[in-house]
């Protein structure tokens, strides 16, 4: 197994139904927020996001946001979505991982870790021994750092047969 190879690749986190959970035997999944939730930087509420994660939290499934993101930033959202979380996680270094499936209280092979990155989200969540989920980023308005890792990424996915264009 390479450690930059996600699990699943998706097209959008709506994707994500207690039956595909089911499927693969996850009951919690560890959230990016930045495009993967919401659009990178946007704090415009996404009534569909509320939605989607009401309805896999009456299923049962367990939620954590795990984000990069500024703390207060990474706050507003967690209020907003409902379910427990932080914001300059540190990904991807899997303390951060073990730590937020302490919250959940599932071992790590129950819990899947959805991201829009290979180099944080999926990474982190290989290194603690989890389900990746890699979903198409939502927008392309992201950091200098961010759009030359996407590059990376592309050559990345390609070898695994992906080959999404930005």
């Amino acid at each position: 197994m390479s450690l930059l190879r996600p699990d699943d690749v998706i097209g959008h986190v709506h994707d994500i139904t207690p039956e595909f959970l089911a499927a693969r035997g996850l009951r919690g999944l560890l959230l990016d927020l930045d495009n993967t939730l919401i659009p990178y930087g946007s704090y415009e509420e996404r009534a569909d996001v509320m939605r989607w994660a009401a309805e896999l939290r009456r299923a049962g499934i367990r939620l954590y946001l795990l984000s990069n993101a500024r703390g207060r930033r990474a706050r507003f959202w967690v209020d907003k979505l409902g379910f427990e979380g932080v914001g300059m996680a540190g990904k991807p270094n899997p303390r951060a991982f073990h730590r937020a499936l302490g919250v959940l209280g599932l071992p790590a092979r129950q819990v899947g870790m959805v991201g829009d990155q290979v180099f944080t989200d999926v990474l982190g969540g290989n290194l603690a021994g989890m389900h990746t989920i890699l979903v198409r980023p939502l927008a392309v308005n992201a950091l200098p750092h961010t759009r030359v890792a996407r590059k990376l990424e592309r050559a990345v996915l390609k070898r695994y047969g992906h080959d999404w264009k930005a």
